[in-house]
């Protein structure tokens, strides 16, 4: 069979961020596709890290296991029976959007709501504890992850002051980078680092708010033409949100899509460009675009359910994006290096405009 080379660009989304691991343990066992380079942001950026550390001293299986190591770990089943204890959750957990709902609704939620309307996280948080930090540190060789072997990393955060995006690579990738990009500035004090370009101590936020993730280094910095996006914020939601959960929910969503589909939109222009003639063949990068994504899943959930690792509803994710990716490989493999396998205007143009 013909390899076939992809780069991979992994969204945010905290929790949620359980669909990624499963398309990519899907990904991961096909051992004819080769993956050059990931970009990511936020949980997207935590599973690349745990991608590239597995598979420098593994390969595909080992990243596999350094995935779901990650994983297992965040939701607690990383210890003895957590099998048997897994299997029992498939079989007796409630459907998804149950337990979104019951996680809106759980007084924690509420009152972690509550907390951040009114006090910031210097406030409520003085000492700046941050609960991820030992298992990103725990769990990731940054000998590997940093490692000029296997997939390029390119991992975006936000950059406070002036508002534009950072993306790390190579030896800049640490546990504080990883951190960074995952940085909601309404529950953690913001990641500062010290750049060596600026000669200053810069402070970073969320990377999805100008990068979920930053599409612009595998234009770059990689060969291959293929970015396969593995999605977790639906671009289109159906029902108008009329609750405050519901509205809050659809802000965070439209505001962590902007910035893709704005590059989606370059995309297609620079495509339409070489294809017209006006530029020439090679003097820009055409790039094929792919995607995966369950938005009928992604849209039964909402905040709380990307804040709180429900060890259901993780391992729910993570069958899904199993399933998303297979999918997507029976259909589309045959794409990959010859063309996008989605309508790329039609993901960032309204219904029936024109550009």
């Amino acid at each position: 069979m013909t390899r076939r080379v992809v780069n991979l660009a992994l969204q945010g989304g905290g929790a949620h961020g359980a669909f990624t691991w499963g398309a990519l343990d899907r990904l991961l066992e096909d051992e004819d596709i080769e993956i050059e380079g990931i970009s990511a942001t936020s949980a997207g950026a935590m599973n690349a890290a745990a991608l590239k550390h597995g598979w420098m001293t593994g390969g595909n299986a080992g990243a596999r296991d350094a995935l779901a190591r990650f994983w297992l770990r965040i939701a607690g089943l990383d210890g003895f029976m957590s099998d048997a204890i897994m299997d029992w959750l498939r079989a007796v957990s409630p459907s998804p959007s149950l337990i979104a709902r019951a996680l809106e609704l759980s007084p924690a939620a509420l009152a972690s709501e509550a907390i951040t309307r009114v006090l910031s996280p210097y406030q409520f948080n003085p000492v700046n504890y941050h609960p991820l930090r030992s298992i990103v540190d725990d769990l990731l060789d940054y000998e590997n992850v940093c490692a000029t072997g296997g997939p390029k990393l390119f991992v975006t955060a936000t950059n406070v002051r002036n508002g534009k995006p950072r993306v790390f690579q190579g030896k800049e990738i640490t546990t504080d980078a990883i951190l960074a990009s995952a940085c909601l500035p309404t529950l953690y004090q913001a990641i500062e680092i010290d750049d060596h370009r600026t000669g200053r101590r810069e402070a970073y936020w969320d990377g999805g708010y100008m990068g979920n993730p930053a599409l612009y280094p595998l234009f770059y910095r990689t060969k291959c033409p293929d970015i396969v996006i593995v999605h977790i914020n639906p671009i289109h939601r159906e029902e108008l949100p009329r609750s405050s959960q519901e509205i809050l929910n659809r802000i965070n969503e439209i505001s962590f899509n902007a910035s893709l589909l704005r590059e989606l939109r370059n995309i297609d222009f620079v495509n339409r460009l070489i294809e017209r003639g006006i530029i020439a063949e090679g003097a820009m990068k055409r790039n094929h675009v792919h995607s995966v994504s369950d938005d009928a899943l992604m849209t039964q959930l909402g905040i709380a359910s990307k804040m709180t690792p429900n060890r259901a509803l993780l391992l729910q994710l993570k069958d899904a994006g199993r399933a998303a990716m297979d999918g997507f490989l029976a259909r589309n493999l045959r794409h990959i290096g010859r063309r996008s396998s989605v309508d790329l205007r039609g993901m960032f143009t309204s219904e029936g405009a024109t550009v």
